[in-house]
Formats: structure tokens, C-alpha cells, sequence
């Protein structure tokens, strides 16, 4: 821990973007991602008396430098420890640039670096200063994408062996072939994972062009229901809030989405029209720990449940697992299971527990130290440590 006179006086210096490159995970788009593409970003807050902290943003580097570029007069200099004024501050003055994109979503990664400087400083895991911790440890889920029925068990049966309990399966071609195909991906999953485990679907609607209606969604839900799916995720497009509510109505499988919603103010209407069972607002794009906390009371207080997304790299999960340890009815994170940008970019690694459980991390900050020879190779930025000092 800091001396304290530091604490009170540390500035933000400078804002460092890592684009990460060579090991993109597959994503279910509709033009496939490539393991050069650039969809995830890890940024370093630098300060004037040298602690790092670290973010995440769920965008490309080139819109993430772009947005620096526009924010750095509003940050820097600006207190390395009071991540949500800061955070406001800069989604005050940007409302003419871009309000919910790419400087939101950089933001983002803003606010969980300054969340991770304040634990530092104050020597204490993130979820406790959210407002204290009400568990220590959270089953994570694995995300897997759908594949053709046959190939379901090669998908499964590697992670449920790793000792997942949980498991979602989306995108592919789930509703992109016949609702025979749909079914038939389903019933192979959970005849692999067994009735014992958790299963939840994801539709991934908000791809390019989606080509199913609410009929389709209404009756792929009735089909769920037979095999004992949690959770019916994104099944409509990202801006069909009356189609949300109405399926919400008539479905026997909870109904779940908001991955793709910005800021508290654009959560707010779909949670007070009831679209979602289960609300999942992804904290590297959402505009960081800050907003996503709000987002969470709000959901709790209009019964809804509060699953968070920010599942891309380490620092996403490990910012998941901090929130969930302080939110009493948050008992599940997303794991994309597979990704290096998860699984290698820390020095210290993830492990589940005998109970297939992920403890969640009880150091200062978010909890978590980046390797920075695995960042460099990531980056293809030999020059890492240089940038850092």
C-alpha cells in the first residue's frame, strides 16, 4: 500500500493503448474474425508517482487511440483515485463526440484502470470498496460457439473435463439453417454436458442481419424449455425493446440480453418496459465499473438479474469477478474458454476449484498482474516496458 500523502496527490500522467493482435478468438460474426483483427484493447493509466493500473475496451485499438486523443485533455493531470468522478467528467464533456461508441467504450477502460489504481492505493480488492464483498468465489459459465450437431460433444466434452458445471453455446449456425438444425444442436449439448449441468442458449441476434422474426423466437423458446435451458440470449435484434417485452411475456425460459447497450441511461427504458429476465451489461464497453454498478441497482430494484459480460480478456473477467463478488444475486460470470487473451495474459492464472467454482481474487485492485512478456507478443510491441515507465 501507498504512503498516504501519495495516495492523495497521485495524478493520471498518461493513457497507454495495447491493441492485442495474432491469437482473436472466433466471435460468431457474420464476416469471421481473423487472429490478426484487432477487437480488443488492454489500456494502462500511468501516473505521476508510478503505479499502473489496468482497463479493458472492447474495441479496436485504431477507435481506441482516436478517442485518447480526444479525452487526454479531460484526464490528464486529472486524480488517479476517484475513478467515478473522472469517469463522469469525461462522458460529460464528450456528449457531441461519439455519446455510446468508441469513446464510451474507451471510457470504459478509463474507469476499470482507475478502479484498479484506488484498490491499489487503498490496498483492497475492487469489490470491496463497490460497497463490500458477499462471496468469494462464483461459478463461471462456459462460452462456447454452436456447431453442427455431430461436432457439439468435441466442443463440450474438452471443457466439461476442465470441470465446468455451466455452459453457454451460441452463434454458429443457430438460426441461421432450419428449426430442425436448432434443436438438434441443443439436444446434443445436453446430452454431453447431462441434466445436472447448466445450459443456456444464445441466439446472437445482434449479427449482421439477422434473419429470424419473434415468431421464430417465440417458438425456438417453447423448444428450449424442453431441454431445460437457463437462459434465452439476445434472440431478437439489439433495438426490438417491444418484441423484448412481449417474448418475455409468453416464454417459459428466462429471456436475457444488453450486452450491446451503452451507458446507464440506455439500460434504463428496457428495464423499466420488463424486456429482460436477466440483464448483461458488458463493463468494457459500458463505460466501466462506474456505470455498470448503477446499471446493476437498477436492475435489482425492477426484479430483474444482473449477469455482467465482460468476458473478452483477463482484465474483463477479472473486473466481472469483482463486481459479482459485490452484488448478492450475481452468482455466475461469463469465461470464454480457449482465448489466450484470457488465459495467458496474466502471471497470475485462472484455476477452478474442486467444485468447478473460480475463486475470485482477494489482492488489492482488480487482482490481477499482467504478463508483460505475453502482452508484448500479443501487441507485437517488444517495447512494452518502455511505454509503461
Amino acid at each position: 500500500m501507498l504512503r498516504s500523502d501519495i495516495i492523495v496527490g497521485m495524478k493520471i500522467r498518461e493513457v497507454r493503448a495495447f491493441g492485442l493482435r495474432g491469437r482473436t478468438p472466433e466471435g460468431g460474426w457474420s464476416n469471421e474474425l481473423r487472429p490478426d483483427d484487432c477487437v480488443h484493447t488492454i489500456v494502462a493509466v500511468l501516473t505521476d508517482e508510478g503505479p499502473v493500473g489496468w482497463g479493458s475496451v472492447f474495441t479496436s485499438e485504431d477507435l481506441v487511440r482516436a478517442s485518447l486523443a480526444v479525452l487526454r485533455p479531460l484526464y490528464e493531470g486529472e486524480s488517479a483515485i476517484e475513478p467515478e468522478r473522472v469517469s463522469e467528467k469525461l462522458h460529460q464533456n464528450t456528449f457531441w463526440q461519439g455519446r455510446g461508441g468508441a469513446i464510451t467504450h474507451t471510457i470504459s477502460g478509463i474507469d476499470l484502470a482507475l478502479w484498479d489504481l484506488f484498490g491499489k492505493t487503498c490496498g483492497q480488492p475492487v469489490g470491496r470498496l463497490l460497497g463490500g464483498r458477499y462471496r468469494e468465489r462464483v461459478r463461471p459459465y462456459a462460452s462456447l460457439l454452436m456447431r453442427e450437431p455431430e461436432q457439439m460433444s468435441d466442443e463440450l466434452l474438452p471443457v466439461k473435463q476442465q470441470g465446468m458445471r455451466a455452459f453457454k453455446i451460441g452463434w454458429g449456425p443457430f438460426g441461421k439453417q432450419s428449426t430442425k438444425v436448432d434443436e438438434a444442436i441443443v439436444r446434443a449439448a445436453r446430452d454431453v454436458v447431462g441434466p445436472d449441468s447448466m445450459l443456456m442458449v444464445d441466439a446472437g441476434a445482434s449479427d449482421a442481419f439477422w434473419p429470424r422474426d419473434f415468431k421464430w423466437a417465440v417458438r425456438t423458446a417453447e423448444m428450449l424449455a424442453d431441454y431445460d435451458v437457463a437462459w434465452f440470449e439476445e434472440p431478437l435484434v439489439p433495438d426490438a425493446l417491444e418484441d423484448f417485452v412481449a417474448l418475455r411475456r409468453v416464454s417459459r425460459v428466462p429471456i436475457a440480453g444488453g450486452e450491446v447497450l451503452t451507458r446507464r441511461q440506455s439500460f434504463r427504458p428496457w428495464l423499466e418496459a420488463g424486456a429482460f429476465d436477466i440483464v448483461q451489461p458488458d463493463v468494457t464497453k459500458v463505460g466501466g465499473l462506474s456505470e455498470e454498478r448503477r446499471i446493476a441497482w437498477m436492475a435489482r430494484e425492477h426484479g430483474v438479474r444482473f449477469i455482467p459480460h465482460g468476458w473478452n480478456t483477463a482484465i474483463g473477467l477479472a473486473s466481472d469477478l469483482q463486481i459479482a463478488s459485490a452484488f448478492p444475486e450475481t452468482d455466475l460470470v461469463e469465461y470464454l474458454t480457449g482465448s489466450l487473451f484470457i488465459d495467458d495474459l496474466l502471471t497470475n492464472k485462472w484455476k477452478l476449484d474442486a467444485d468447478g467454482m473460480l475463486p475470485i481474487p482477494d489482492c488489492p485492485g482488480l487482482g490481477v498482474d499482467i504478463d508483460l512478456d505475453a502482452l508484448a507478443e500479443f501487441t507485437g510491441r517488444p517495447d512494452v516496458r518502455d511505454l509503461l515507465r
